[in-house]
């Protein structure tokens, strides 16, 4: 091993530690399922906005937007506002109706919630929503343990095999410890580990290339098209591109795993004051990451794999101890995420198919369990998945966020917003969102035509308010 390899080791080591203790130490609060799912709604501001907006972001950020930038160039800058607009989408029309909804309902899960909104009695919305989180978040949650293997691969050379179980293993122990307490504080860490590392290595980068205007002039000779805002595409490929990377802003409404954060807020105002919490770190986040794209096409032209660049960078640019530190940041960011999911993941399968479903006669410490099990089991299924098959990371992560985004997110913002949604306009909602992501994505129009959350968001929207107009309008006819 290498100095510089030493170096690393020992701050992942530290990080790990603090992680692991943060886990045991919000075990010892741990009494109840609202503990365990919801940290019994108690979370301030920062920790709120954070954690919500770092388990958004995760390799997506990191890797897969600085991957991105690399490839496209400026045009990429549309994904900046689109992720934007849906933070503000998110704490402006989503926080706090929901935090104020769930916490009179008594919901602990987002099934939960919209079960409880539209008394759905059946079952019915609740077995729909539980499989189409389950189903995205093992693609996400494999995502995320892939970005680890790809980041100590392009450091250490150490084989996904091995890194990916190493950084598995410790995102599945401190989530069931500490469940959702845990998982929050630790994202307050690696969102703030996220900021630093992106900021200090794009700030290094431009500098490297001696400020911007010698960065303009070096990009250019290194790609003709990477400052212009089409990045060498036709119109049509151009703006349906456009559409897509602003489209993202859509899913956001539809995570699981970020609006969960505002079912957990302590009360109005840490809502409010989140929320520039959260715009400002996503500002610093974005900015940096495709700043930093832009400026490795000039550092180091032709990468076989533009994701690789933040760790090459890196090692390269940095001073050891630094470097080590900013690393640190790259697997924080993955694992602000991966632990996010699979918590959020383990309360569907946990809370809602056992306690509700399958097992109604429990108690507290019962629940409790069968989550930390499930923690393990998912944690265990996700590393599987990204062991079986080292894939691009970007590719899973927004195909997850489509499924995820067009299911929920416009039933979401019905039942938030209207009385007039039914239990079957919700579920039309959700599998019309859900199976126009797989259509689209495995019919190629994704990569030809344009992103599938845009056209899947849509028509779920459609879907939601036809058929729940069709069921009221009947109901009066009857009546």
């Amino acid at each position: 091993m290498t100095e510089l390899s030493g170096i690393i080791g020992a701050v992942f080591i530290i990080y790990g530690g603090v992680m692991l203790w943060i886990g045991y130490s919000a075990s010892r609060s741990t009494y109840s399922p609202s503990d365990f799912f919801l940290a019994d709604r108690s979370l301030k501001a920062w920790v709120i906005a954070i954690s919500s907006t770092a388990s958004s972001e995760s390799a997506w950020a990191v890797l897969g937007t600085v991957g991105l930038a690399y490839k496209e160039g400026l045009s990429a800058l549309w994904f900046f506002p689109g992720c934007l607009l849906g933070y503000a989408l998110n704490w402006i029309f989503i926080a706090e109706r929901l935090r104020k909804y769930s916490r009179e309902n008594g919901s602990l899960t987002v099934p939960d919630y919209l079960v409880t909104s539209l008394n759905d009695y059946s079952d019915l919305i609740r077995i729909v929503s539980v499989t189409i989180i389950f189903a995205c978040m093992m693609a996400y949650i494999g995502a995320q343990f892939t970005a680890i293997g790809k980041t100590f691969d392009a450091i250490y050379g150490i084989p996904h095999l091995i890194s990916i179980p190493v950084g598995g293993t410790l995102i599945i122990v401190y989530t069931m410890m500490g469940g959702f307490r845990a998982v929050a504080w630790t994202d307050l860490i690696q969102g703030i580990l996220m900021v630093i590392g992106l900021v200090v290595l794009s700030l290094t980068a431009l500098v490297e290339l001696g400020g911007f205007s010698a960065m303009i002039q070096k990009v250019n000779g290194a790609s003709p098209t990477a400052l212009t805002w089409m990045g060498g595409k036709s119109i049509a490929v151009f703006f349906g591109s456009m559409v897509g990377l602003l489209g993202i802003g859509l899913g956001y409404p539809g995570q699981p795993h970020v609006i969960t954060r505002y079912m957990a807020a302590k009360d109005t105002k840490t809502i409010k004051q989140g929320m520039w919490i959260a715009l400002g770190w996503g500002t610093l986040i974005y900015s940096s990451a495709i700043l930093l794209g832009i400026c490795g096409q000039a550092l180091y032209p032709g990468l076989a794999d533009p994701e690789h660049l933040f760790p090459i960078a890196s090692e390269n640019l940095l001073p050891p101890l630094l470097h080590a530190v900013v690393l640190t940041g790259v697997l924080a960011a993955i694992m602000s995420t991966a632990s996010s999911q699979v918590i959020v993941a383990a309360s569907a399968v946990a809370h809602d198919l056992y306690s509700k479903i399958m097992h109604k006669a429990h108690s507290d410490k019962q629940i409790i369990y069968v989550s930390r099990i499930t923690v393990l089991l998912i944690g265990l299924g996700a590393m599987t998945v990204a062991l079986a098959k080292t894939q691009i990371i970007f590719w899973f992560v927004l195909f997850a966020w489509s499924g995820l985004g067009a299911s929920f997110g416009p039933v979401i913002l019905f039942t938030l917003y209207s009385n007039k949604v039914t239990r079957e306009g919700a579920v039309a909602g959700m599998l019309t969102g859900f199976f126009t992501t797989i259509i689209w994505k495995v019919t190629g129009l994704s990569d030809s035509i344009i992103y599938e959350l845009v056209p899947a968001f849509l028509l779920s929207t459609l879907a939601v308010w036809s058929v729940s107009r069709i069921q009221i309008k009947n109901k009066i006819n009857r009546a």
